[in-house]
C-alpha cells in the first residue's frame, strides 16, 4: 500500500470514529426480558428481527434473563418480536420497536406476566408501561 493509500483510509478510519461517537450512529440497545410469571413456572422464549434468530431460550421464574444488544438500523426500522410460552400458553409480543422504544431506553428492562409483558419505567423505577399480548405474531 502507497502512502497516499495509508494516508486515506487512515482518515476515513478517524471519520468514522467520530461520527460514532458523535451520535450519527443509533446507540446500541440492550434488552432484557424477566420471568414474573409465577413460582415454579418456566418461561420459554424464542426471540428474532429480520436479521437474527435469538434461539429458544427458558427462564426460571425471577432468575436470570434473556440479555441481547443490537445497534438499531439506521432507517429506523429495527423490530425484535418473541414467542412466550408456559403451561401450554403461547403469547407474542414485539419486545422491542424501535419507534416505541428508542426514546424510552437504552437499557430496557421487561418483566413477563400471565396479562402481558411490562417495561421498567425509568420515571418511577417501575415496571408499569404495561402492553397487552398481540394477537397476531
Amino acid at each position: 500500500m502507497n502512502p497516499s493509500s495509508i494516508n486515506w483510509l487512515l482518515l476515513f478510519l478517524m471519520l468514522l470514529f467520530v461520527a460514532t461517537e458523535a451520535g450519527f450512529l443509533l446507540h446500541k440497545q440492550d434488552i432484557l426480558v424477566y420471568n414474573d410469571l409465577q413460582a415454579g413456572t418456566d418461561l420459554t422464549l424464542h426471540c428474532k428481527s429480520g436479521d437474527d434468530d435469538l434461539g429458544i431460550h427458558v427462564l426460571a421464574y425471577q432468575g436470570n434473563p434473556l440479555e441481547f444488544r443490537f445497534r438499531p438500523h439506521f432507517f429506523a426500522a429495527t423490530l425484535f418480536y418473541c414467542s412466550m410460552e408456559w403451561n401450554g400458553t403461547v403469547h407474542w409480543f414485539d419486545i422491542y420497536e424501535f419507534k416505541r422504544d428508542y426514546e424510552k431506553c437504552k437499557r430496557c428492562l421487561w418483566n413477563i406476566k400471565a396479562t402481558g409483558p411490562c417495561m421498567l419505567n425509568y420515571s418511577t423505577n417501575k415496571y408499569d408501561i404495561c402492553y397487552p399480548w398481540q394477537t397476531t405474531a
